[in-house]
């Protein structure tokens, strides 16, 4: 029982090099612990164990941002919240105890040969984390880099997940280090050690490149439905709209816009509330040539009655509506309800108003519009899903990532932000967030805050569009390398098994 409750411990302390914290040494202390619970596991069910409370100590802590979620929806109590938490780590954790059981039973042999199949198999199951059932990609270890120069930048060869590896890689040098194997640890240590020496590439700035500007409204999620926010809204948009340069392409966060901007019904007085609306949009961007914006549609089947909807992203001129995307990767419970019929009968609901469930749209898209160029499209979490966030045939010259994480506490903002910025490493493309609560900011294409507006304030970023690197390798082939690379640890551990026998 003692070795459980140091590997829960140990996945707490693993936590900790996540945002907002960003106390990464931990992280491979954390790792070190890990891998040494797992050689002196005494069967394949203990090392099972350890990795699972491992995992569940790392996803409590570094989720508890979801459990906010719950306070801002009246028919949840807010205690539910962190039965959510506890619940999505419970499921969460079996990932890290599938990677710990298949290093027991690989790897135990020696330091090297365990570290090295961990490692390999850590890759396998946070891409698996990311992709079954809908998936939830989250965390990944590998985030706790960025910031941390080229060591960061790897993500451009192999991947969040393949980052994810040298994690672990580097807690293992910490692990051999306490076992005195100097020369391992040193082969281990030294690349990661030159790696973070080395900057992460980006182009330079470019004053002939689209002027942006961000708004930050700072309204929360606990007024945005009481009665008085669409004129407060609409005040405090006008005002950060209008201010600065009026040739600035104008960037509104997700939802910024609450009454439906397009609607299938076509009953009269709901297309003069359509039209209305997008009315008063165009009162608030005169003089701008562009907005991008968070919207909402309304779809009906047979122009009477409501059959579902979509969380969207609009391209609107002061004169049409240019173009639209609609989220496809949707989060359950937050914008759709699964088995509705059920869950619904016991009295639980979404946690975002509204009686329609939102339907997805095709995935990443890739839109010309005037002066803004060729744009990619990510709402809110979609841009946490490394590998699939373009349009790999048609690919844009950066990515505009509207959200709303008034939602997400005091934590989740700022992962967000800092898995925005692996996603900018890994595709070689500048990335825009424009956030209603913050983190707003402006991402160059090496993954570097260019200019940000932080949590909890109201303002507005008036910056130039950074400029897209040629695609990187990931860019080119996606998590085909993450997976190589596990492939390419698997076979190194085979080697080093070979050389002892």
């Amino acid at each position: 029982m003692k070795f459980l409750a140091f590997a829960f411990l140990a996945g707490l302390v693993s936590a900790l090099g996540f945002a907002p914290l960003g106390l990464w040494p931990l992280t491979l202390v954390a790792f070190a612990a890990l891998l040494r619970l797992i050689e002196t596991a005494p069967g394949l069910r203990a090392a099972l164990a350890r990795g699972w409370w491992f995992g569940v100590g790392q996803f409590v802590l570094g989720l508890n941002w979801i459990a906010t979620a719950f306070t801002f929806q009246a028919a949840m109590p807010a205690w539910l919240g962190w039965i959510a938490v506890v619940l999505l780590s419970l499921y969460l954790a079996i990932y890290p105890a599938a990677a710990a059981g298949l290093a027991w039973r690989w790897g135990r042999a020696g330091s090297d040969r365990l570290m090295l199949v961990l490692a390999a198999a850590w890759i396998v199951t946070e891409w698996l984390r990311a992709t079954l059932f809908t998936g939830f990609a989250w965390n990944p270890i590998g985030v706790i880099w960025v910031g941390a120069g080229g060591i960061a930048g790897l993500a451009a060869f192999a991947g969040t997940y393949g980052l994810g590896a040298v994690t672990i890689l580097a807690g293992g040098a910490l692990y051999q280090l306490a076992r005195r194997q100097w020369l391992r640890a040193l082969a281990s240590a030294i690349p990661v050690l030159l790696l973070a020496l080395l900057p992460l590439r980006a182009p330079p700035p470019d004053s002939s490149r689209p002027l942006l500007r961000i708004v930050q409204p700072n309204i929360g999620q606990e007024e945005k439905w009481t009665p008085t926010f669409a004129a407060r809204n609409e005040a405090r948009l006008g005002r950060l709209s209008r201010g600065g340069n009026p040739a600035a392409i104008l960037i509104w966060p997700e939802a910024a816009v609450t009454d439906p901007l397009q609607d299938g019904r076509r009953f009269p007085e709901v297309r003069e509330e359509v039209m209305a609306t997008r009315a008063g949009v165009r009162r608030l961007i005169l003089g701008a040539p562009l907005l991008l914006t968070g919207g909402i549609t309304v779809k009906s089947a047979d122009g009477r009655f409501a059959n579902g909807a979509t969380n969207s992203v609009f391209a609107l001129t002061p004169e049409r509506i240019l173009a639209r995307y609609d989220k496809a990767h949707l989060v359950p419970y937050g914008e759709y309800l699964p088995m509705r019929p059920l869950l619904s009968a016991i009295g639980l609901s979404r946690l975002a108003p509204g009686e329609l469930d939102f339907d997805p749209g095709p995935g990443p898209r890739t839109i010309a519009l005037p002066v803004a160029g060729r744009v990619g499209f990510q709402l809110c979490y979609e841009i946490i899903f490394s590998g699939n966030v373009v349009d790999r045939n048609d690919r844009p010259e950066w990515i505009f990532n509207p959200s709303n994480d008034a939602w997400f506490g005091a934590w989740g903002p700022p992962q967000h932000l800092a898995q925005a910025r692996l996603r900018a490493v890994e595709e070689g493309l500048p990335i825009v967030r424009a956030t209603p609560t913050g983190i707003s900011a402006v991402i160059d294409s090496g993954g570097r805050l260019v200019a940000s507006l932080p949590l909890g304030s109201a303002g507005a970023i008036e910056a130039r569009l950074p400029a897209p690197l040629p695609p990187t390798p990931f860019a080119r082939f996606g998590n085909i390398l993450s997976l190589a690379f596990a492939s390419l640890l698997a076979a190194a551990a085979i080697a080093v098994r070979r050389k002892s026998r």
